[in-house]
């Protein structure tokens, strides 16, 4: 099933300081793609933390997989800016998505995220992101399509089509509320049958759903 990871920089600092930064990023995460075989559905870069939208093969393939690409990057980075230290800010967060009811919307939320951020005002205006495979059909070599999505038409032109119409909804608070909460607490990101399904089938114990309000920038 497919997870959302987000690292950020530590005390959210940026992570990226130009884009060699981020070519040099996607260039490490395509290597362990492909290591750990692994697939991506979608992604965007911010200046001080990444989503990611995966699916693996394997257990503890992303695990591995950011942990190894978090280490190169951050060989790369204090190298490149002549420092030292650490980068991240701890470990990654993760939530595994329920794909009957949350996968698109969870990559729309990743997609959106220099929206919300004021960067840009149209997701196709922000070029580190996953949108130009999805929403416009530019190929980028690192993304795999989930059946989700592929179930959104039966060609390629139709598809695009039928997810870009989806960006013209509006994200409720609550859905806003909900994704941030799952991936603060490594909770899933589904109603509570389906965690309780996972809980007894797997003997998986996850955290507690946050019940206050997200923390201010969580995006």
């Amino acid at each position: 099933m497919p997870y959302h990871v987000v690292q950020r920089g530590h005390n959210r600092s940026n992570c990226f300081l130009g884009d060699a930064d981020r070519a040099c990023y996607l260039s490490i995460l395509e290597r362990y793609l492909v290591v750990y075989q692994v697939r991506l559905h979608a992604f965007v870069l911010m200046s001080n933390h990444v989503h990611l939208l995966m699916t693996a093969t394997k257990n503890g393939a992303i695990s591995s997989l950011m942990q190894n690409l978090g280490r190169d990057y951050v060989h790369y980075f204090n190298k490149r800016y002549q420092r030292v230290g650490t980068l991240w800010d701890g470990r990654f967060k993760d939530s595994l998505v329920d794909t009957d009811q949350y996968f698109l919307t969870c990559q729309r939320y990743i997609e959106l995220n220099p929206v919300r951020a004021n960067l840009v005002t149209d997701p196709a205006d922000y070029h580190w992101s996953s949108y130009h495979a999805n929403a416009r059909g530019i190929p980028i070599k690192i993304i795999s399509p989930h059946q989700c999505y592929l179930n959104l038409a039966d060609t390629d032109d139709a598809r695009i089509t039928s997810y870009r119409t989806l960006f013209d909804q509006q994200f409720a608070e609550n859905e806003l509320t909900q994704i941030r909460d799952a991936i603060k607490h490594n909770y899933p990101l589904a109603n509570e049958s389906f965690v309780q399904h996972i809980t007894n089938k797997y003997n998986i114990r996850f955290g507690r759903r946050n019940k206050g309000r997200p923390e201010k920038g969580s995006e």
